[in-house]
């Protein structure tokens, strides 16, 4: 992990700090001749299940975290310990398969992370429009605010099957890119911070809008949670 992913996760604030940071560093075992087992923990949610309704009501959201973030979690803990297992039997057979596994949990369960703490009840910390710095980085990068929404929002309505739309910042350019993200670890480049990401598997909308990503991913704009995501852009730009 890199000085600035680092300073990103640890100082990103409020839910990042406490839960993300503390959930993507978990808990390690002692080291044994394996080495060090990772124990990753499902992190409370910042508000209660109802709290962003009516964009994403009770149901859709306790199922999303009581059981699909769950699983990935469950999923990357199953594989961690499958790795110290064959690393211990020196038996890498199976390395192909549980690289990919490492992959699609462990980047399900950041991004769930990462997902649940740029939102915030509609009018109690969701919704508006960004400003400060993130204001100033989103008009020089993409033209406007509007023309940033319509492009992320574009974005994440033309997905492919399963997947998520972030806004990352790239430090080598001080730039700020929409970029879409196929399952939770295709497409995404490596010298990228992701700052802000909205869940367009069909589990995150189907109970409410069925079909009608375009209808979620509308409504999502009411629960943004701008200052956490303008405070994210300001650690990773340190």
């Amino acid at each position: 992990m890199t000085t600035t992913r680092r300073s990103f996760l640890t100082a990103s604030g409020g839910l990042a700090a406490g839960a993300m940071a503390g959930a993507l560093t978990a808990s390690a075992a002692a080291a044994a001749p394996q080495g060090t087992v990772i124990e990753h923990s499902l992190i409370p949610l910042p508000y209660a299940f109802d709290a962003l309704e009516p964009v994403i009501d009770a149901e859709t959201l306790e199922t999303h975290y009581t059981r699909h973030h769950a699983a990935y979690v469950n999923g990357l803990n199953a594989t961690e310990r499958a790795l110290a297992e064959a690393r211990a039997a020196d038996d890498m057979s199976q390395i192909q398969s549980l690289s990919r596994q490492y992959a699609f949990h462990g980047a399900g369960h950041y991004l769930h992370v990462l997902y649940w703490s740029v939102m915030a009840p509609p009018g109690n910390g969701g919704g508006g429009d960004p400003a400060g710095l993130l204001a100033g980085q989103i008009a020089k990068d993409f033209g406007s605010i509007e023309a940033f929404k319509t492009q992320f929002s574009a974005a994440s309505i033309s997905v492919e099957a399963n997947g998520w739309c972030a806004l990352h910042y790239r430090p080598a350019d001080d730039r700020l890119l929409v970029l879409q993200i196929e399952n939770h670890q295709n497409l995404t480049p490596w010298d990228v911070i992701p700052l802000m990401v909205i869940d367009v598997w069909e589990h995150a909308y189907y109970l409410k809008y069925q079909n009608r990503r375009g209808d979620y991913v509308e409504a999502w704009w009411d629960v943004v949670n701008w200052p956490r995501v303008s405070a994210n852009l300001e650690a990773a730009r340190e």
